[in-house]
């Protein structure tokens, strides 16, 4: 259930318009709904998923990536992984209707914990899509938050998410700096090339940040070694395990970890408190 001051049946699906579909590379696309007769579906908080559903072709859980601030629509980035996610990237067209099922989860402590800090984002791939929630709620209410540092590596250039906000609007804010690397060299390219762990060493980054971390499994261990080895303490990191959600609310099992339950307890923890679990995470 939502905790951000909004109540409403989670687990009841609401109708929402699919009205603009974006293709950010060649396998994420971002979709923005409203409701009917425009407007955001429900309140939510950054870090926060909701489940989209497709009569007869099934449903899943997505990361939320428009900000809580944005009161027009949400906005989910979605990589292209399966069958629903097929679905929707090659039969769903702008004006279709969609249900949409959320909040679930917890959220980043953007409310409280964070309040003041100074914030280093650190993201790979489409790990940016639940990070651009946080980002965007943050600089909309930027006087609340110190610094902020976004560290963001792809494959290619071709495969960063939203570049346009990376490279205009994001580096555009006050204190706000955006780090971009790309995994091999490429033409016209005159970023920095090479893996996120290494490059956040080079960056040089010192232990009084709050770190929010975002990416492929092998992604976060690396880079949560190199951060400590930096001095940073795990109970400094928070990180998100949305994947391993399915149901939203405890019941089908899937992504119980150890006394866990990801969809309850979760998806967002701070990096001492996944030591705490099994390592099947």
């Amino acid at each position: 259930m939502c905790n951000c001051g909004h109540h409403h049946d989670t687990l009841i699906p609401q109708i929402g318009v699919i009205t603009d579909i974006c293709t950010e590379t060649a396998d994420v696309k971002t979709f923005r709904v409203e409701k009917v007769g425009g407007g955001k579906l429900f309140e939510h908080l950054p870090g926060q998923c909701a489940i989209l559903s497709v009569p007869g072709k099934g449903e899943a859980i997505f990361s939320i990536t428009s900000s809580p601030t944005n009161e027009e629509y949400m906005e989910f980035s979605i990589k292209r992984c399966g069958s629903i996610t097929d679905f929707l990237h090659y039969e769903v067209e702008v004006g279709q209707q969609i249900a949409v099922r959320g909040p679930y989860g917890n959220n980043f402590p953007v409310a409280d914990k964070l309040v003041g800090k100074d914030i280093l984002f650190i993201a790979g791939g489409i790990g940016l899509a639940p990070m651009r929630s946080v980002i965007n709620y943050m600089l909309d209410k930027r006087a609340d938050y110190g610094s902020i540092d976004i560290v963001y590596g792809a494959r290619s250039v071709e495969d960063f998410v939203r570049y346009n906000e990376l490279s205009e609007v994001w580096p555009a804010q006050p204190d706000t700096r955006v780090h971009l690397t790309i995994d091999r060299p490429q033409e016209n390219w005159q970023g920095n090339v090479g893996f996120v762990p290494a490059f956040l060493k080079d960056l040089q980054f010192t232990p009084d940040k709050t770190v929010l971390l975002c990416g492929p499994p092998i992604m976060i261990k690396l880079c949560l070694a190199a951060l400590v080895e930096m001095g940073f303490e795990k109970s400094q990191v928070y990180t998100t395990l949305e994947l391993k959600m399915k149901c939203g609310v405890g019941k089908c099992g899937r992504c119980n970890i150890g006394g866990k339950y990801v969809c309850k307890d979760g998806p967002v923890f701070t990096c001492d408190q996944l030591d705490e679990m099994p390592d099947e995470y």
